[in-house]
């Protein structure tokens, strides 16, 4: 009550677009350009990106690093800036975790393939590769010999907007808990 809530969305097919859902709603790219223009337009106080999934949170950091946030003074509500960043990027996930005492994987952050095969190397097969900010970990997959270690490496750095994999020991078997 009292709220004014602007929806932005990409696909018109889904509930989220219901006009009873929102006081505005936009069927535009989740990106940053487009976003900006919308913020232009309705001047909101804050804005929710938890709720758009992978997408929006990439967003969210977009126009906090293009400085729009700033600009029009919206405040980013429900996680911080910080807290994605540290969600998003491999290896601050990882110092994350060690930090506050959680084990994990033995892994390594590569940037080409000559650092991927040093990587490999040391972690042995099978081994997981993550491509660092890709929708649902497009891109990646479990290798399980020389031939699937170079397609996967070689997708994941093409599909990774910063040219990066997390390179793992595979645990599987074991259960992978999303939150």
């Amino acid at each position: 009550e009292g709220y004014r809530v602007i929806l932005v969305n990409s696909n018109p097919a889904t509930i989220m677009t219901d006009p009873e859902l929102a006081d505005a709603t936009y069927i535009e790219p989740v990106a940053w350009q487009s976003v900006k223009k919308i913020i232009e337009k309705e001047r909101p106080d804050a804005l929710l990106p938890t709720m758009g999934g992978q997408t929006a949170l990439n967003c969210a950091l977009d126009l906090s690093h293009q400085g729009v946030l700033e600009e029009y003074k919206v405040e980013l509500i429900g996680a911080s800036e910080s807290a994605i960043d540290k969600a998003e990027d491999r290896l601050k996930f990882r110092t994350a975790m060690t930090k506050i005492g959680l084990a994990t994987p033995e892994s390594f952050i590569a940037n080409s393939m000559a650092e991927a095969d040093d990587a490999q190397q040391k972690i042995g097969f099978p081994v997981i590769i993550r491509p660092s900010f890709t929708m649902g970990g497009s891109g990646g997959g479990v290798a399980f010999n020389r031939s699937e270690f170079t397609e996967i490496c070689q997708r994941g750095l093409d599909a990774s907007p910063t040219t990066e994999i997390l390179l793992e020991r595979s645990v599987l078997g074991w259960k992978e808990f999303e939150m």
